[in-house]
């Protein structure tokens, strides 16, 4: 990775993690995603340990065509950034950098528990993640972080348009029958179709995809155990 791209996780204040983004934000590209190109898909989720200033993320990497987990990495790194909403990947990212550095097998896309141009600034943990990693990203969140929405219907499948300042960043998509919907984003080289088909693809049985359920689960071990 470039070292000038890995230094933009790394800043002391919030007026220099806004010009980050805002010089990230316009190295973004919101293209189709080749859906039949994709075998091998990641997805990260991240907790916080203790008093909430050590981080530790999961990366899984899950294939397509066996429906199998083929990796998992985890790496725990200390907090270095505030609180501040808006700007969580700066408290996120070194961790998931730290596991991405430790797969052996890259993914065709990556799955991000956070959003993508659903974001104040157009730059979620999954845009900003994407442009670091130079891989396609999309953001899955679980709540919404901003704009206004319909209700989609209740069939797995149906969306709802979720739209910001007259733009739309992501759709409302639901993911399972009568369960709560969740916040689709496309984060970098994803456009919204894409990346809701790709969400819908990788949703067997339950609400969020797997691989992003694995990953998941994975990080709240280590929350429980520590380590």
């Amino acid at each position: 990775m470039d070292p000038g791209k890995k230094q933009s996780l790394h800043v002391s204040s919030v007026p220099e993690a806004r010009e980050v983004q805002e010089r990230l934000r316009s190295l973004v590209r919101h293209v189709p995603l080749r859906l039949d190109r994709v075998r091998l898909a990641g997805a990260a989720d991240v907790t916080f340990l203790g008093s909430k200033d050590v981080v530790a993320a999961c990366i899984v990497v899950f294939d397509l065509a066996s429906k199998t987990v083929l990796e998992e990495r985890t790496a725990v790194r200390r907090v270095r950034f505030p609180y501040v909403p808006g700007f969580l990947t700066f408290r996120e990212g070194p961790a998931v950098l730290a596991a991405w550095g430790k797969l052996s097998r890259r993914p065709d896309v990556m799955l991000f528990d956070g959003h993508g141009a659903a974001h104040p600034r157009r730059l979620g943990i999954a845009s900003h993640m994407g442009v670091l990693l130079d891989v396609p990203s999309v953001g899955c969140a679980k709540k919404r972080l901003v704009g206004e929405h319909g209700a989609p219907g209740l069939k797995k499948g149906d969306t709802a348009s979720l739209t910001l300042e007259g733009e739309t960043v992501g759709a409302v998509v639901r993911t399972r029958a009568g369960v709560k919907p969740v916040f689709v984003s496309p984060g970098h080289l994803a456009d919204l179709p894409s990346s809701v088909s790709l969400v819908l693809s990788l949703c067997s049985r339950y609400r969020i995809p797997d691989p992003a359920r694995r990953a998941h689960q994975l990080t709240q071990e280590i929350r429980r155990t520590g380590r």
